[in-house]
């Protein structure tokens, strides 16, 4: 077992959220419930990278922000309709997810 820190983001609806982070690549992993109609707890992985999404309350705060590095962040960009801006360590957009939580996503410079 590799050693890791995985975010957990909050969000209102998991699934709604889960179809977002499909367009960044990202895949289901699983969900869990306490009980049918209860918040959902869900994984979502993009390669080794992983998060947890969350429909728990106090589990964690809108506006949080995420920083994902990826190979080509111009695909990336053109998904999302925006575009991506040069800085002196990486070439990176900023998207906010459905629930207002930040990604930054980036490419390193060089």
């Amino acid at each position: 077992m590799n050693e890791e820190a995985i975010p957990v983001l909050h969000v209102k609806d998991a699934e709604a959220a889960v179809a977002w982070y499909a367009r960044l690549g990202f895949e289901k992993q699983w969900e869990h419930r306490y009980e049918p109609g209860f918040p959902a707890f869900v994984e979502v992985a993009r390669g080794p990278v992983r998060l947890f999404l969350s429909e728990h309350q106090r589990d964690a705060l809108p506006d949080t922000l995420v920083y994902l590095q990826v190979r080509d962040v111009d695909a990336v960009a053109a998904e999302f309709g925006v575009t991506a801006q040069d800085q002196p360590w990486a070439r990176e957009v900023e998207l906010r997810d459905p629930d207002g939580n930040r990604l930054r996503v980036g490419t390193p410079s060089g």
